[in-house]
């Protein structure tokens, strides 16, 4: 290791920010060549940038295989710091557009089922019909993948079902819920299913169907559990494990299989005679669906029109129709 201490003024003499964004995509990739691609940049333009990081440092950063890189220690502390840096130069970038071009700037926005159906696809066509000079990149995944992600800086904004009281805080970063409106479940299935048009269905008669659930670790697994559990019943053993919709929806279609489903990712699917709606309430409300947002840093000006939109939407939501509807 380097027998010199690292100081501030040696890092902002000596480090290069440019030499700083290969190495993030480096470790993200673990990859030179991977990397070299992603930033069109030339394989030995990335080597040296890595070689001279390594020589400042007097450490190796990277061990090389013919399978690409594996980071060292000190390669995983680093990239804590320069993926924070990354973050709040893109967040730079944005506001000084904002100031100098207008309505510009880039958004990245996580989804969850609750709002990739409805909710966000409008408020994202509105954002980009009234300001096309605004970029947005939206990434889908569990809750336990985005909200980190809200945390570490990757992602502005997360957008779906509202985790509980006890997420005020991700990673030490402190994080605001902002509530847009109450979301229903409903059960669905195939406009085929036995069960569609059926005037009254018992927990009972839908045990030994196939379901699709949600992921294990998911507030709404638990709960699904629960209501099985209480009813003295055990969890459905013919299921799969999905958090993609259209996945979801096309197995419903070509199967006998049972979902709940948020009523705004169902809804159109309904209307076109798709799916039918089975008429149970026992599984309860889904929750509360708005927006996530870090405390500790404004919203960019992109961030927050898009959030206008999303206020906008909700406020002009249509009262969902009850489970005999």
């Amino acid at each position: 290791m380097s027998n010199f201490r690292i100081t501030p003024n040696a890092l902002s003499h000596k480090l290069k920010l440019h030499q700083l964004q290969i190495f993030e995509r480096v470790l993200a990739r673990r990859s030179l060549s991977r990397a070299a691609s992603e930033l069109h940049l030339t394989q030995p333009t990335v080597t040296k940038a890595i070689h001279d990081l390594e020589s400042f440092f007097g450490a190796t950063l990277f061990e090389r295989s013919n399978r690409g890189v594996t980071p060292t220690e000190l390669a995983l502390v680093l990239g804590r710091r320069v993926h924070a840096m990354m973050a709040e130069i893109r967040y730079m970038a944005d506001d000084i557009d904002a100031v100098l071009g207008g309505a510009r700037g880039h958004v990245v926005v996580g989804t969850l089922i609750a709002a990739s159906a409805k909710l966000l696809p409008e408020a994202i066509a509105r954002l980009m019909t009234d300001h096309p000079g605004i970029q947005v990149t939206v990434r889908e995944g569990p809750t336990a993948q985005l909200l980190p992600a809200l945390a570490t800086g990757d992602l502005d904004i997360v957008v779906g079902r509202l985790p509980g009281a006890d997420m005020a805080s991700i990673s030490g970063v402190a994080v605001d819920h902002h509530k847009l409106y109450r979301e229903d479940l409903c059960l669905v299935a195939g406009a085929r299913h036995p069960l569609a048009g059926a005037r009254e269905v018992a927990l009972a008669d839908l045990a030994d169907c196939i379901w699709i659930l949600p992921a294990p670790t998911s507030p709404l697994r638990a709960s699904i559990e629960r209501t099985f559990f209480d009813a003295g019943l055990r969890l459905p053993a013919r299921h799969v494990e999905s958090l993609s919709l259209l996945t979801n929806i096309g197995v419903l279609m070509h199967s006998d299989a049972l979902a709940l489903i948020p009523y705004d990712a169902a809804a159109q699917f309904l209307s076109m005679g798709i799916l039918a709606r089975l008429p149970t309430d026992v599984f309860g409300a889904f929750g509360d669906v708005g927006y996530s947002v870090r405390a500790d840093r404004p919203l960019t000006p992109a961030c927050q029109r898009l959030v206008d939109y999303l206020k906008q939407i909700a406020a002009q939501r249509a009262p969902q129709p009850g489970t005999g509807g």
